[in-house]
């Protein structure tokens, strides 16, 4: 295998990409990514509570949310908004972040969303992770969290 086949594989490994179809308009499934009002609800998988969310929907903002993991230890993350192009495309650092509030190895989060009909087809991809073990972490998470976004648009989406 040449160097540049193995870098390849190698850079595929430490990405994460996903698929869902939400049965809402995108511009719900878009304020569900953007307003922490919305995010308290879903940011966090099974048997995890979000407790804090602030975002400064902006091109430079931040955002910083506050996870409760089910042995009831806080664990902060948060980020940058690199791209906001409403209601179809998000772009944004994401980091766990130390003890004292200083962010960890940084990855970059792009969510397109693509109108069918009445539903929403969502595109994910987060990159680059320190090791494949982490992608998987964070593949298993989003996955989770993404089954908790389904049923809260679900909710959503009934009422109006």
């Amino acid at each position: 295998m040449s160097a540049s086949a193995s870098t390849a594989k190698s850079s595929a490994d430490l990405e994460l990409r996903l698929t869902r179809i939400f049965d809402a308009p995108r511009e719900l499934v878009f304020a569900a990514w953007t307003r922490a009002e919305h995010a308290v609800h879903w940011f966090a998988p099974p048997g995890f509570r979000v407790t804090s969310c602030t975002m400064d929907l902006r091109v430079g903002g931040t955002w910083r949310s506050c996870m409760r993991w089910p042995d009831g230890s806080d664990h902060w993350q948060g980020g940058v908004f690199h791209e906001i192009v409403p209601p179809e495309r998000l772009v944004f650092s994401y980091a766990w972040e130390d003890e004292r509030g200083r962010p960890k190895h940084e990855t970059i989060v792009t969510v397109r969303l693509e109108p069918r009909g009445t539903k929403t087809a969502l595109s994910f991809h987060q990159a680059v992770f320190e090791s494949e073990s982490s992608r998987s972490s964070h593949g298993g998470g989003w996955n989770g969290s993404l089954d908790v976004l389904a049923e809260y648009l679900a909710k959503r989406a009934s009422r109006a």
